[in-house]
């Protein structure tokens, strides 16, 4: 078993090793330092004798900071930026981007490739057939090199023809040549068998900023926007991320494009969550009381049955249930219709979107409730409920001054647990009404039945602007929340450790 387990080590620690010029090919030094000090830390607790009672908390420390420490502080960092799918790069890549581009000109040829040994020529040739040959010259993929081109005659007899498999090989030397004519027009590559003329849209002047070399203009880098400016104020794509600080957190809640819908939602997400837990909670407790009387035949079918729900995967239930609440072809609509003459716009109307989520999350959340209550109540002593019969009590005293007192105190952090889980149900949202009916009086995606949770997630991925960074400030403040939930349910569980 010690052998097993020191082989497992050691190709941990070779795949931890083999991560790290990755990570630096991916321009990513902070993160390959990180995993060098991670791994020496981790030969030296693993093979250090004093340090033989940290092996088996390390895993779980490192688990936490890289599944929850660093998925928070990411999220964070994010929300102080002004990242989006316009500020997607840095601001030298968005540079580097610009400097890219090209003017294409008028002229435009066909490229065969020749090798000479380790050497190559190019043959160029015009529509109308005028031919053009460069002198052997080896393909570098470090720097431009300028390849004078002589008018010719010959077709062939340059060299071996460079096959189709070689020359996809041979594109990053292809990209860095620039071929000039006799008469000293440059032609880049445009295609893989074609050249073009062509020249920089830009050039980079000492100060970062850029030069239009069509124009003439000069376009600089603006801190506050992201983008690369004219002195006009035009925009230039791409725009490069740069840290705005509190904005994005300020725009929540002071620009009333967002903080308008963030308090609907923000309040129809705190109702949704309370609702949804006392339902799930009273519907439980009481089909558990119910399944706990020991007259009621086939208790069993009775259970089984009840726990169905609970079974089948939400991803299954939820659309079957859309399907059930179709305004036209659903058959709830149809036998609602047979019997009050009644078509409800469950889908269109929000006050019957809201009801219907409440409705199948109840169905969906009930049986949790309902085997928690169960269990809890096998817990109470009979002699409780052997001395309320005789003193002549009946089965709504016993539930309301036995049964629920004894049962809500060890399941409130349950509770808690249940309303943190709804606030961020996002599974039941996206598949049964996707946020509508929407809202038409806002400039963000938003909607009657949005939690924040899939109203973060429309903003991020949904909107026209895909704002990753505004996205993730309301993650942020929906994390504060969920964690001061999870800090309350600690300190309830710790006070029922105590009086238990």
């Amino acid at each position: 078993m010690h052998y097993v387990l020191a082989a497992l080590g050691i190709i941990s620690l070779l795949a931890g090793f083999a991560l790290v010029p990755l990570f630096y090919q991916a321009h990513q030094p902070i993160y390959a330092g990180a995993m060098i000090v991670v791994l020496a830390l981790a030969v030296f607790i693993y093979t250090s004798p004093r340090m033989y009672a940290y092996r088996y908390v390390v895993p779980g420390i490192l688990a936490g900071i890289v599944f929850i420490a660093l998925p928070v502080a990411y999220t964070l960092g994010i929300s102080f930026t002004n990242y989006s799918s316009q500020h997607l790069l840095s601001q030298a890549r968005a540079t580097d981007v610009l400097l890219q581009k090209r003017i294409t000109g008028d002229a435009s040829m066909n490229m065969k490739l020749f090798s000479k040994g380790d050497q190559y020529k190019l043959y160029f040739s015009d529509d109308a057939g005028k031919g053009y040959i460069s002198d052997a010259t080896p393909l570098t993929a470090t720097k431009e090199q300028h390849v004078p081109l002589h008018e010719t005659t010959a077709t062939d007899g340059f060299g071996a023809p460079v096959l189709l498999k070689d020359l996809f090989k041979l594109q990053p030397g292809l990209k860095q040549v620039v071929a000039v004519m006799p008469d000293g027009t440059e032609l880049r590559q445009s295609s893989l068998r074609r050249f073009a003329q062509s020249k920089p849209a830009y050039t980079l002047n000492a100060d970062g900023s850029l030069t239009d070399v069509e124009h003439g203009g000069v376009l600089k880098p603006n801190i506050h926007s992201g983008f690369f400016e004219t002195a006009s104020g035009q925009q230039l794509e791409p725009g490069f991320r740069v840290n705005v600080a509190w904005q994005n957190y300020w725009r929540i809640f002071k620009d009333p494009a967002f903080h308008e819908p963030f308090l609907r939602i923000f309040t129809w997400t705190i109702a949704f969550a309370s609702l949804n837990t006392l339902a799930t909670f009273a519907i439980g407790i009481v089909l558990a009381v119910m399944l706990n009387w020991e007259a009621l035949e086939f208790r069993g079918a009775y259970r089984m049955m009840l726990f169905l729900p609970y079974a089948v995967p939400a991803f299954i239930s939820i659309p079957v249930f859309k399907g059930l609440f179709n305004e036209n072809l659903g058959e709830i609509n149809l036998a609602l219709n047979m019997i009050l003459g009644v078509r409800p716009s469950w889908f269109s109307d929000p006050t019957l979107a809201k009801s219907m989520v409440l409705l199948v999350n109840t169905w969906l959340g009930y049986p949790y409730m309902m085997i928690l209550c169960m269990g809890l109540i096998k817990a109470i002593p009979e002699e409780l409920y052997e001395a309320s019969a005789l003193a002549g009590a009946g089965p709504f005293t016993n539930f309301f001054r036995i049964t629920l007192p004894l049962i809500l105190r060890p399941i409130a952090p349950l509770l808690i647990a249940s309303f943190a889980f709804n606030f961020n149900n996002l599974t039941l949202i996206a598949l049964l009404t996707s946020g509508g009916p929407d809202f038409l009086d806002t400039q963000v995606p938003a909607g009657a039945t949005d939690l924040l949770v899939s109203y973060t997630y429309r903003i991020a991925f949904q909107d026209s602007g895909q704002n990753y960074a505004l996205a993730s400030a309301i993650s942020s403040i929906v994390f504060l929340i969920v964690a001061t939930l999870a800090v309350v349910n600690l300190r309830l569980f710790k006070v029922n450790r105590q009086n238990a």
